[in-house]
């Protein structure tokens, strides 16, 4: 016997599709609604701030032309205690003390232009060469913004009110100027001078080297 023929199953009604056409219709509806109303506040949003960047042309003031290698670079960070106290009045009342993270690096270079007359010195075979440099100097130091900043601060009730009324309050000129000075010490005290004198020595002695010089000999000028 043939198997019954099963019935084709029934089509949705057409009550349900137009309830859910209708269902879509209203969610874009609502979606469109929605983007409208977010772009008509941002657009009237009497509280949004529009930035205007109304900076003048960068002009170029000089160019110098740089015979320097630099040889040695020294990160330094120091932190700067730095208290202000009233003669006669407790610190509660008029009073501040700041402690500011400085961090940044100082260049140590040897500077070719100031070579002196005779400064190189080739044999007569060209297979001997002998060069006098200057020491290494170091540049002044360079305080890195992004790592540098106001770590703890405590202030009195008149020096906040002046803050208040300031048109620059916290100004921290002086708190950097102080850790470019320390840094600077630190420096000089530090052994970046030597390690840039012994980087530039190694450069020349290899790049003679390459030349074709048999035997380089790099001296500073306070040597024998």
């Amino acid at each position: 016997m043939k198997a019954p023929l099963e019935a084709p199953p029934e089509a949705p009604s057409a009550p349900r599709r137009r309830r859910w056409r209708f269902l879509a219709g209203l969610l874009v509806v609502v979606v469109l609604l929605v983007v409208g109303v977010r772009l008509t506040w941002s657009w009237l949003n009497p509280f949004g701030e529009t930035t205007v960047d109304r900076s003048q042309p960068v002009l170029l003031q000089s160019i110098h032309n740089l015979s320097r290698f630099e040889a040695a670079t020294g990160n330094f960070q120091v932190v700067v205690d730095l208290e202000r106290d009233a003669a006669f009045l407790p610190d509660a009342v008029k009073g501040s003390r700041t402690l500011f993270v400085g961090a940044g690096g100082v260049d140590a270079y040897v500077d070719f232009g100031g070579l002196a007359k005779g400064a190189l010195t080739v044999s007569p075979d060209r297979r001997e060469v002998t060069v006098k440099l200057p020491r290494a100097q170091l540049e002044k130091p360079n305080l890195d913004n992004k790592r540098s900043y106001v770590y703890a601060q405590q202030r009195g009730l008149l020096d906040r009110v002046e803050d208040f009324l300031s048109s620059s309050p916290a100004d921290q000129q002086e708190l950097y100027v102080l850790a470019e000075k320390k840094i600077a010490e630190a420096a000089q005290a530090s052994d970046l001078r030597n390690r840039a004198d012994q980087n530039t020595k190694s450069m020349l002695q290899g790049m003679l080297t390459t030349l074709g010089f048999e035997k380089v000999t790099v001296k500073f000028a306070d040597e024998p």
